[in-house]
């Protein structure tokens, strides 16, 4: 099976809100890079943009569950994005979840090896968020290269209220609710200690990988990754994030036809 194959399966999947066996074993990691991006190529050929990117693997404990050494990225679009306090309706999804993150807006161009004050000096704002993850694969089962080609199960997301990026990050209580109970409780120092080391390493894959023009642009949004495990999303559900000293963001869970 080609790239291109793989990358059809893929998009058909999603849009038939149906999902397909893992792939046979055989491709590298950079060739599972390739196929997502034709993957995502396919949305823009359509009308869709890139705004971003998502980090993937952003504690050890997952690394280490997954057996890998780094983290693992996808593309964000702009028909993604979710506004705070909307609803979400799962007749779009196959299996969707959602994970609690905390998101950055650049305000300048971020690219290869940086350290997290560089890093965090092109940061215009950074915001509560929450990523909706759905795999088009069955079960929600997949290989390391899987996940990659399907980038990395990105489905939707919402950001909440922007704040100032002088706020100090390394610490944040992080409340993670579901009709208005907690359901987990996390600190931003799940991110790889802080999240400013998640967008340090956007940085180095992007250029890495040669995607997004080898660079994030100024303007382009960064999830640092999951502090906590999904919540599976069934109708009805609200589901809210507060962190402490950003605020809140929320969607409430449609179950149309």
């Amino acid at each position: 099976m080609t790239g291109i194959d793989r990358a059809m399966l893929l998009e058909q999947a999603r849009l038939d809100r149906q999902a397909i066996p893992q792939f046979d074993p055989g491709i590298d990691i950079d060739e599972a890079y390739r196929v997502q991006t034709r993957l995502v190529e396919q949305r823009l050929a359509g009308g869709d943009r890139v705004i971003g990117m998502k980090m993937g693997f952003t504690s050890r404990a997952k690394m280490v569950q997954m057996g890998v050494s780094d983290m693992i990225w996808g593309r964000l679009t702009r028909d993604m994005q979710v506004d705070d306090g909307d609803r979400v309706d799962v007749s779009r999804f196959i299996h969707p979840r959602a994970e609690p993150e905390i998101a950055f807006l650049l305000r300048k161009p971020l690219a290869g090896r940086v350290t997290a004050i560089e890093a965090l000096d092109a940061v215009a704002a950074v915001a509560p968020a929450i990523e909706i993850i759905d795999s088009r694969f069955r079960s929600f089962r997949f290989s390391l290269t899987d996940v990659v080609a399907d980038n990395c199960s990105s489905a939707a997301f919402v950001i909440g209220p922007w704040a100032p990026p002088s706020l100090d990050l390394s610490n944040l209580g992080m409340i993670f609710s579901v009709d208005g109970r907690p359901s987990h409780c996390a600190s931003s120092a799940a991110l790889l200690g802080h999240p400013a080391r998640s967008l340090v390493a956007a940085a180095r894959l992007v250029e890495s990988h040669g995607a997004l023009g080898g660079e994030l642009a100024a303007g382009s949004v960064v999830l640092a990754g999951a502090a906590t495990a999904a919540v599976a999303l069934v109708p009805g559900q609200d589901i809210s994030l507060e962190v402490e000293r950003l605020g809140m963001v929320s969607f409430s869970v449609g179950g149309g036809a």
